[in-house]
């Protein structure tokens, strides 16, 4: 895998998701824990960013109020909106201390659903870097990062999902998104074979 033609998305690395104090940390600190995600993707970000990879940062924001959303009685957006959180400004939105940020990467700003294309300018920034092989980490597996992982694979991308860079609400659901769902758009690796797949070019 050619490191220049890739480009690693990190989709809501957010202390709302990643740190303790977090909105949604309690929900998926579980799953974060058992494959030791923050850790995995740090090293995947310093090794990847050395071979040459792009680093894509993809948070999500809302305004106070959330007047982005419509509002719904079910869904994750919802669950969004009633826990306040992603606030643009707030500690919660800002993206965690525990993966490294340098002025060579790239932040995409704009998401506000589930699919980090659909809102924001990822597709273009992805084209016009070369970028070929998507690959992608991040919160919620079955969620955001599937939501994302999809429309890249449509998008003719070669699609892949860091499964141990990834988490979600239960090991139950990711276990389903990486044997199931998953490889249905991506091809789904350890960060360990990401790295074994770039460093054999």
């Amino acid at each position: 895998m050619n490191p220049h033609a890739t480009a690693l998305v990190l989709i809501e690395f957010q202390n709302d998701f990643t740190t303790p104090g977090g909105v949604f940390h309690d929900a998926v600190k579980d799953v974060m824990h058992q494959s030791d995600m923050l850790a995995n993707t740090a090293t995947t970000v310093q090794q990847a960013r050395k071979l040459g990879v792009k680093i894509i940062h993809l948070p999500i924001q809302f305004a106070e109020g959330y007047p982005e959303l419509t509002t719904r009685d079910y869904g994750i957006l919802k669950g969004v909106a009633d826990g306040s959180a992603f606030r643009i400004g707030s500690w919660g939105a800002e993206i965690t201390d525990a993966v490294t940020r340098e002025p060579g990467d790239i932040l995409v700003e704009g998401k506000r659903g589930l699919d980090g294309f659909a809102t924001t300018g990822l597709d273009l920034v992805l084209r016009n870097n070369g970028i070929q092989n998507l690959v992608v980490a991040g919160f919620l597996t079955n969620c955001c990062v599937e939501g994302t992982v999809r429309s890249g694979y449509e998008k003719g991308y070669n699609v892949v999902t860091l499964t141990d860079c990834t988490a979600t609400f239960t090991d139950e659901q990711q276990k389903a998104a990486e044997n199931f769902t998953l490889p249905m758009f991506s091809q789904a690796l350890r960060h360990t074979e990401f790295l074994g797949a770039l460093s054999a070019k």
